[in-house]
């Protein structure tokens, strides 16, 4: 268990309770995040302030609530107030253009429902970790990087002001 899984909050977002009570106990039993269930969209934005790093959104949130938005129309709106969040969109539509609507809108995968689903979030939740801890090495190694070089300048104009005043 990392730190970084002990900051992790995930949303998970379906309109099926036992959907999402399903994959919430599978990926307790994996990770020690944070995981929040929401049966609509609209209950999840209300938390969004959150800043959840993960949000499993079901692409057909409107099938028992005709009136709720959709999947698509809550990702655009998750990618709008909370720009970080990783978004992966979950459906039980296999098809091309669910999938690529999905990712024009911002979604970092696609799962369908089915017998791999679970262990497929969870490999795309990893990945997600993954490329986020990656990020963060990137960021202290530029920070690193910038600090060196202020040093050697500084120490290039230490020793222009040394040798200037030892041979003068």
């Amino acid at each position: 268990m990392t730190n970084e899984q002990n900051n992790t909050t995930i949303f998970l977002v379906d309109d099926e309770p036992i959907q999402n009570e399903m994959l919430k106990d599978y990926l307790a039993e994996r990770f020690s995040y944070e995981i929040k269930t929401f049966e609509s969209g609209e209950s999840a934005l209300r938390e969004i302030s959150q800043k959840p790093q993960i949000v499993v959104l079901d692409f057909h949130l409107n099938s028992h609530l005709p009136n709720a938005q959709n999947g698509v129309e809550v990702l655009k709106k998750i990618k709008e107030l909370s720009p970080q969040s990783q978004v992966i969109m979950l459906s039980g539509q296999d098809k091309l253009e669910v999938a690529v609507e999905s990712m024009k809108y911002g979604a970092y995968d696609y799962v369908v429902k089915g017998e791999t689903a679970f262990s497929r979030m969870e490999n795309v939740i990893n990945n997600i970790l993954e490329l986020s801890n990656i990020k963060e090495l990137n960021q202290s190694y530029k920070r690193a990087i910038s600090f060196l070089q202020l040093a050697i300048v500084g120490v290039i104009l230490i020793s222009v002001v040394l040798v200037y005043f030892v041979f003068r």
